[in-house]
């Protein structure tokens, strides 16, 4: 989506990047200084993130607030404070006593609003900091539930302990804390493993870009500035 005043990207953000460095990375390529992105995804996350540059950014907080499609793997057995890879796992405990319809039935329980806590290991701010930062220092933090609605929690396969599914949800919703519960509600423990948003509100991965792919579509001859970026 471009205008003359700005321009919206689709990204497929590759794993282990942050949603700074594809925000960064685009900066540089676009030769714009007003740019941002529309929710963040987890450095351990794949898929979708939507980039607006210009006076596009005005539409970020109406992005954010589009329901959002993921699909993952969590692990059963297993827990780790960050409620992802990014800490350590603990180690595995006995899952033999769980079936696949046990996993499904635990999950329906969380469709519908639910209380929620975000992990640890986010971006909230407490005190002024970042979250994660005191977590990462071994400081005990306790966040606030928020309401989360989720719409859809589906079970697409288990290969135990893998566990595949399908979430539909609301803006805030933490998918490494809907795993982690899930963990909790089996009475085993669980941790995300895989992550990758398919969809922000009527925006699809399948029609994103990588960002080698959009670098060299605004790789022009003489590196010249889009005309969409010309007033942003």
């Amino acid at each position: 989506m471009e205008t003359q005043d700005g321009t919206v990207l689709l990204v497929n953000k590759p794993l282990e990047w942050t949603s700074f460095d594809v925000v960064n990375k685009l900066r540089y390529t676009l030769q714009t200084k007003k740019i941002g992105h529309a929710g963040t995804l987890d450095p351990l996350a794949t898929g979708l993130l939507i980039i607006c540059t210009g006076k596009m950014t005005k539409r970020i907080d109406e992005f954010q607030g589009m329901e959002k499609e993921y699909t993952g793997t969590l692990t059963l057995g297993q827990t780790t404070p960050s409620y992802d890879l990014e800490t350590e796992p603990s180690p595995a405990v006995d899952i033999t006593g769980i079936s696949e319809d046990q996993v499904k039935v635990a999950a329906q329980t969380f469709v519908g609003a639910i209380q929620q806590v975000p992990p640890a290991h986010s971006s909230i701010k407490v005190g002024g900091k970042r979250s994660y930062e005191l977590a990462r220092k071994g400081v005990a933090i306790e966040l606030k539930p928020r309401t989360v609605n989720i719409n859809v929690f589906e079970i697409t396969q288990c290969r135990f302990p893998h566990v595949d599914f399908r979430v539909v949800c609301s803006k805030g919703t933490y998918i490494r804390s809907l795993a982690h519960d899930l963990g909790i509600k089996l009475g085993v423990g669980a941790h995300l493993s895989a992550l990758c948003r398919t969809r922000i509100g009527m925006f699809e991965l399948g029609k994103a870009e990588t960002i080698d792919e959009i670098k060299a579509r605004y790789s022009q001859t003489g590196n010249e500035k889009p005309a969409a970026l010309s007033n942003g």
